[in-house]
């Protein structure tokens, strides 16, 4: 007959054996799980901070996003940049909001390749910012960057068979902390504005620009 001894110690190494699996199995799930939860965080925290149609930061991202450049910047003048379609109701009321979503995906994607690993973000409907590094606020660079920005954002875009034509009116302000980064903002906006104000864009009109220096610092606008 078999030692009782050896059958009951058997019996505890097989029971050790199937509760070390079981612990295994139960780690690998409980990792899994915390694995997935991290990803729907990671996933949650992305789209409280982005834009879901075009994938840029949210203006609260941003201000927060623009703060942290600036307090990192060492001084360094960063250029603060506002942009604004002309009348881009007109696309969604001719073509559909299907044309109007792509147009500004396009825009969304241009401004981004134009300002490289500088901040870009959608401010809301069709308004957009970024704050560009610089090596210089002089006008002559403010003003190359502003015809640069303009002539890529007119490009023609295509959407299914018809080639969407839309210009942006673009303002730019220096800005060298995080002190001064609303007014700067406020700037550019305003010097947007300005561009907006100087009439419709037509297609083979040149980029028109204005330069407007006052106390509060200088700003630039240009419009096509």
């Amino acid at each position: 007959m078999p030692d009782p001894f050896t059958i009951v110690s058997g019996i505890c190494a097989a029971g050790a054996v199937a509760a070390g699996f079981g612990f295994r199995q139960r780690a690998v799930r409980a990792e899994a799980r915390i694995d997935l939860l991290q990803a729907e965080l990671t996933a949650e925290r992305h789209a409280a901070s982005h834009d879901p149609l075009t994938g840029l930061p949210n203006r609260r991202a941003f201000y927060r996003l623009a703060a942290t450049l600036l307090t990192d910047s060492a001084g360094q003048p960063l250029i603060a940049v506002v942009l604004d379609l002309d009348d881009f109701k007109q696309v969604n009321d001719r073509y559909g909001h299907a044309a109007g979503d792509q147009v500004l995906i396009s825009v969304a994607e241009r401004f981004a390749a134009f300002a490289g690993d500088n901040l870009v973000a959608r401010l809301g409907g069709d308004e957009f910012a970024g704050l560009l590094a610089s090596p210089t606020v002089d006008h002559r660079w403010m003003e190359h960057a502003a015809r640069r920005l303009s002539d890529a954002l007119a490009v023609p875009i295509q959407h299914g068979a018809v080639n969407l034509r839309v210009t942006a009116s673009v303002g730019l302000a220096p800005v060298r902390g995080p002190a001064q980064l609303s007014d700067a903002l406020c700037r550019a906006d305003a010097a947007m504005y300005r561009a907006k104000s100087i009439g419709a864009p037509r297609p083979t009109r040149p980029a028109r620009q204005l330069v407007d220096t006052n106390h509060h610092g200088d700003s630039l606008t240009a419009h096509r």
